[in-house]
């Protein structure tokens, strides 16, 4: 992977990380304010809205700082280890839980007047993609596993072959 290209995913990630935790902080707060002065069925909500948020801003950022250490592994030249399925099996867990978080948003959104039926919907759609991210991530978790096999038979080959001369 280029420098260049490794510079400017860590650039995005450090920005996301940054904007997330602005939402955390700022919006969440100004979000709880707004939603506990609504009517009675919108403060029903209120809990649920904020809970499942932080959680779901929380499960980006683990997933965040895992891409972040895999960069460095491929910095240093390390990604085809084993260590690299650690941070890998993170951020599939932290996918599926943003996917099972947002699903349950939308059940909680779900009753009620205080929600349209779109809304509803529309989420449930970002939480089947976001499943989907998990799911792709999974199946590139598979191709590391096939190029770290092969990196270590390429490793062995080059010790046998340099017995042999």
């Amino acid at each position: 992977m280029h420098h260049i290209t490794v510079v400017a995913l860590r650039i995005v990630l450090g920005l996301i990380f940054a904007g997330s935790v602005f939402i955390q902080v700022v919006m969440l707060s100004l979000l709880t304010l707004d939603v506990s002065t609504a009517d009675p069925d919108v403060a029903l909500i209120r809990t649920p809205l904020v809970v499942l948020t932080v959680l779901g801003i929380l499960a980006l950022q683990v997933a965040v700082v895992c891409v972040w250490g895999l960069l460095t592994m491929v910095r240093r030249g390390t990604v085809f280890s084993t260590g690299a399925f650690r941070l890998v099996d993170i951020v599939i867990g932290a996918f599926t839980a943003a996917s099972l978080l947002a699903f349950g948003l939308g059940v909680a959104l779900a009753p009620g007047e205080a929600v349209a039926p779109g809304v509803v919907l529309l989420i449930g759609g970002v939480a089947v993609m976001i499943g989907a991210v998990a799911l792709i991530v999974l199946v590139l978790r598979a191709l590391l596993v096939q190029a770290v096999r092969t990196d270590l038979e390429a490793r062995q080959l080059r010790t046998e072959l340099d017995e042999v001369i």
